[in-house]
């Protein structure tokens, strides 16, 4: 399907793997430029070559922290005409209340929820300049399943989850469109990650983490393409009508 992108121009943060890099790749097969943020310019330089060779797309990077306002500021005046942000930068820690000690908290707080603020009100008025874009936040749906052994990602993600429908609720006035997803569980190394500190505080043993997909919907996570494809209709005119709106895709669980 022709999603109406060809000569976009869009930004992927947390770009170089997982739901970033599928996003990305679903953006690049759409004929998307991209330039692609991360922490780790080695990781990033490795997508851009794959991405570039794959779709022959123009592909850029930029290593960036962007729980830091000025790396975000240094990434606002790098990235020039904008047509799409897709925010998806930032994991937040596992625990209950007592588990996720504060500076933790904090600093993960700093990447995907102030982060995503911070960005998108430093390239809002750009698009907006524009009449025309779309910003797309990568959520997760914690934040509307309140996990208790996940309460600092359960209450970030919520927090996100009320940006974006309160952003996507006037945006139109702007041209512009808001809209949020929210993954369930995606088959990353976080996911593992996570299943591993499952498995140890349910099993007692972080080595049987496989045995936490089992009563998952379909008996597995959902595939990064999955969410990557949904994010590039969501962004696209075949959706121009949505925003202020978070689609859940957790396969039904």
């Amino acid at each position: 399907m022709d999603l109406g992108m060809q000569g976009w121009r869009a930004v992927v943060t947390g770009g170089s793997k997982g739901i970033g890099l599928a996003a990305a790749r679903a953006l690049a097969a759409e004929g998307c430029s991209l330039l692609l943020v991360a922490r780790d310019p080695a990781t990033l330089d490795a997508a851009a070559s794959t991405l570039r060779g794959e779709y022959q797309v123009a592909v850029q990077t930029l290593p960036a922290d962007l729980s830091r306002e000025e790396e975000v500021q240094r990434l606002a005046d790098a990235v020039g005409e904008l047509d799409l942000l897709v925010n998806n930068a930032g994991a937040i820690p596992p625990g209950t209340l007592q588990q996720v000690e504060n500076d933790r908290w904090r600093q993960a707080w700093d990447l995907k929820v102030f982060g995503f603020i911070s960005l998108t009100r430093a390239l809002y008025p750009r698009m907006a300049a524009r009449g025309r874009g779309v910003i797309v936040n990568v959520i997760g749906a914690a934040g509307e399943k309140f996990p208790t052994a996940y309460i600092a990602g359960a209450s970030g993600n919520a927090a996100l989850m009320a940006f974006t429908r309160a952003l996507g609720r006037g945006s139109h006035k702007d041209g512009l469109r808001v809209v949020g997803i929210n993954p369930g569980p995606v088959a990353t190394d976080r996911q593992t990650m996570l299943a591993r500190h499952w498995a140890e505080t349910t099993l007692g043993d972080a080595e049987r983490w496989q045995e936490m997909f089992q009563d998952m919907p379909f008996a597995r996570p959902a595939h990064p393409a999955e969410i990557g494809d949904a994010i590039a209709f969501l962004a696209s005119p075949r959706s121009g009508y949505t925003s202020g709106t978070v689609l859940t895709i957790d396969g039904g669980g």
